[in-house]
């Protein structure tokens, strides 16, 4: 019955819906701000706010104009001993102390001295302002927290390592020898060289075997020639001997 019912109200061409959905063009975009007019930009623009620079108070920030103080005579005093150092001493190494007793460190002292090895002390402060003027600038990094340098007329590396390890508590950072900087590795290093002495000797070996064997070549040749004439001369002796005895049997 209910099917029947819906033949009825439905018309033969088939179900319409009631609403319909129309899809329309897109609609022109009227927000767009409007370009001001070019007086009205200029007038804006002469007349935007400047806010003043805000002043700071005084001391808040540092100055930037330096204040250079000028050493007292003490300082002066170590400047120019350490400039008489850097000038004497061809090994200054620099140590760094790490909580030594004094006991220990006048044992150090004493083992250092016997290879004529000097402990010096001086203010890092005072060493940094001598280096920044001078050609080892470079080496003032090394004098950070305390301290000490070592110092010989002669680079005594070999002995200064040596007396070093007997001091765990003294780190070696650095050194200038010969006006070069090495580290602790290049140290090492340095100390597995030979010695001068060594060295000038295989120089001048090297050299007199060179030289006695450029006298060898310079000599061969002409001996040899020299030996080559006499036998020369001792073939032909004993040919005109031969040929001159069958002339005297034929004569006779």
């Amino acid at each position: 019955m209910a099917a029947t019912l819906c033949s009825k109200l439905l018309p033969k061409q088939g179900w319409l819906p009631l609403t319909q959905s129309v899809r329309h063009g897109s609609k022109a975009v009227t927000r767009h701000r409007k370009p001001l007019h070019i007086q009205k930009q200029k007038l804006l623009a002469v007349t935007q706010y400047i806010p003043p620079a805000r002043e700071f108070p005084p001391g808040a920030y540092p100055s930037q104009t330096k204040h250079v103080q000028e050493d007292n005579d003490l300082t002066l005093l170590m400047k120019r001993e350490l400039k008489k150092l850097f000038e004497d001493c061809k090994m200054i190494a620099v140590v760094q102390n790490s909580s030594s007793s004094a006991e220990d460190m006048m044992t150090l002292r004493h083992r250092l001295y016997k290879h004529n090895i000097t402990v010096k002390f001086f203010p890092n402060k005072v060493v940094r302002s001598f280096l920044s003027d001078s050609i080892y600038c470079n080496m003032g990094l090394l004098f950070v927290g305390p301290t000490v340098m070592f110092v010989s007329k002669e680079p005594k590396v070999k002995e200064m390592l040596t007396t070093l390890r007997g001091s765990p508590q003294m780190t070696l950072l650095g050194a200038c020898i010969d006006n070069t900087l090495l580290s602790a590795q290049g140290i090492v290093s340095y100390s597995k060289l030979p010695s001068m002495t060594v060295i000038q000797g295989e120089v001048v070996s090297g050299l007199s075997m060179l030289t006695s064997h450029t006298a060898y070549l310079l000599q061969r040749h002409p001996a040899h020639l020299s030996q080559l004439l006499q036998q020369y001369i001792k073939q032909q002796s004993s040919d005109g001997s031969a040929e001159a005895a069958p002339k005297a049997e034929e004569a006779t």
